[in-house]
């Protein structure tokens, strides 16, 4: 697991809210910056929706992930029942968190952007670094010096412009598939390799239909 960049992804059980006011928004970022003290990874970006959060992490050993994940999802559903008087009330989140490796090209940028896109797509802000708990924010907005690591590829100079323009479809769906099934973002023969790597599902066929073998 060491040495990939992952897509980390989780939701509230049964797609339940978990952060309904600001305070709770507030509260699960503080709680982030804090968790990369107490269990260290390389975090390069995050976004925080109302059901869930999405992380964008580079673990440098095969601990390091489950490490932070236990600590911030643990420590986050405790405070999260006390803070709502639900202790005892069962899971906060749906399950273990999904964690989709990312290639470290175009690919990553994509996924990049995906995650700190996320609140312009759902409509809640008019500019994606309007989302105050997003690494989009804190680093170019906040500057807050927010504990990030320094990303495996280049940013692009007109970054924040770049999250501001509709991904294509294309880029949508590559993304979305890849988190439903579990497999890796990046081209075809790094998915395999991944996947044999990781143990984990391979590439994903083309959609549409399928090739004919007359030409």
């Amino acid at each position: 697991m060491g040495g990939f960049v992952f897509h980390v992804l989780n939701r509230g059980a049964r797609r339940g809210v978990l952060f309904d006011t600001p305070d709770d928004y507030d509260a699960f970022v503080r709680l982030l910056r804090r968790a990369v003290e107490e269990r260290p990874i390389r975090l390069l970006g995050f976004c925080a929706m109302r059901t869930h959060f999405h992380l964008l992490v580079w673990p440098e050993n095969d601990e390091q992930l489950p490490r932070f994940m236990h600590w911030l999802t643990a420590t986050h559903a405790l405070r999260w029942r006390d803070a709502t008087d639900t202790i005892g009330e069962g899971a906060v989140y749906q399950g273990r968190y999904k964690a989709i490796p990312v290639q470290t090209d175009e690919h990553f940028l994509r996924v990049a952007r995906y995650v700190e896109r996320n609140p312009l797509r759902a409509r809640l802000v008019e500019r994606a670094e309007d989302w105050r708990w997003s690494s989009l924010w804190h680093r170019e907005v906040a500057r807050d010096g927010f504990p990030f690591a320094e990303w495996p590829v280049d940013r692009p100079a007109d970054w924040i412009e770049h999250v501001n323009q509709p991904q294509t479809m294309g880029e949508l769906l590559a993304i979305r598939r890849c988190v439903i099934r579990g497999c890796a973002v990046g081209n075809a023969s790094w998915q395999k390799e991944v996947a044999k790597n990781l143990g984990i599902p391979g590439y994903f066929r083309p959609s549409g239909r399928p090739r004919s073998n007359d030409g």
